[in-house]
C-alpha cells in the first residue's frame, strides 16, 4: 500500500504541528505520526478539526479508557489498520489490558467477562452505530441507562469522529506509524 498522499515536513504542515507531531511520536513511542502529518497539510481544516477531535479525546466527559475501548473497536469495525495500530499502545496507557484490548479491537462478540456492564454498553453502541450508522430504541435505552445525557451525545459523537477518520486515512492509504527510532 502506497500513501496516496505523503507526509509532509516542516514546510509543508507548518512548525507547530511538525513540532507537535515529533512530541506526539515521543508519546506513542513511534516516528511522528502520519494522521499529523498528512492530515497536517491542510492546515486551516487540520486545525479546527483537531480542536473538535481533542474536545472528544482526551478532554471528553467519557473515561479514557471508554475513549479508547470505543477508538479500537471502531477501527476493527472498519478495518482501519492505522488506528487500531495507533490506539493498541494508547489503550493500554489508558488502562485497557491487553485481552481488553484484543477483545474491542476485533469485531467478533465482546467477551462480557472483561468488562464492566457500562463498558459492554459503550462497545456495544459503539459497534452498532460504525456498522449501521444508527441505535435502535433498545441499544439507546441501554445506553441511557448507563451514560448521562451529556456522556451519550458524545458517545455518539465520538463513535462517528473515528468512523469520518478512519475513512479518511484509509482513502488516503496511510500506514500504521513506525517504532521510533534510537540514536
Amino acid at each position: 500500500m502506497t500513501a496516496r498522499i505523503a507526509p509532509g515536513g516542516r514546510r509543508e504542515i507548518g512548525a507547530v504541528a511538525w513540532l507537535g507531531s515529533r512530541i506526539a511520536g515521543r508519546v506513542t513511542g513511534t516516528e511522528p505520526p502520519a494522521f499529523i502529518t498528512t492530515l497536517g497539510r491542510g492546515r486551516r481544516q487540520f486545525w479546527g478539526w483537531l480542536a473538535f477531535a481533542g474536545s472528544l479525546m482526551p478532554f471528553g466527559t467519557l473515561t479514557r479508557r471508554e475513549s479508547e475501548s470505543v477508538i479500537l473497536r471502531v477501527a476493527a469495525v472498519t478495518g482501519c489498520a492505522y488506528e487500531s495500530a495507533h490506539h493498541r499502545h494508547l489503550g493500554e496507557r489508558a488502562g485497557l489490558n491487553a485481552a481488553q484490548v484484543d477483545d474491542a479491537n476485533d469485531t467478533g462478540d465482546l467477551s462480557p467477562a472483561l468488562w464492566s456492564e457500562r463498558e459492554l454498553t459503550v462497545l456495544a453502541a459503539a459497534d452498532e452505530v460504525a456498522r449501521t450508522g444508527d441505535l435502535t430504541d433498545a441499544t439507546w435505552q441501554r445506553v441511557r441507562g448507563q451514560l448521562s445525557e451529556r456522556e451519550a451525545i458524545e458517545l455518539v459523537q465520538l463513535t462517528n469522529h473515528y468512523v469520518m477518520l478512519a475513512t479518511t486515512l484509509r482513502v488516503l492509504r496511510v500506514e500504521p506509524d513506525a517504532p521510533r527510532r534510537t540514536a
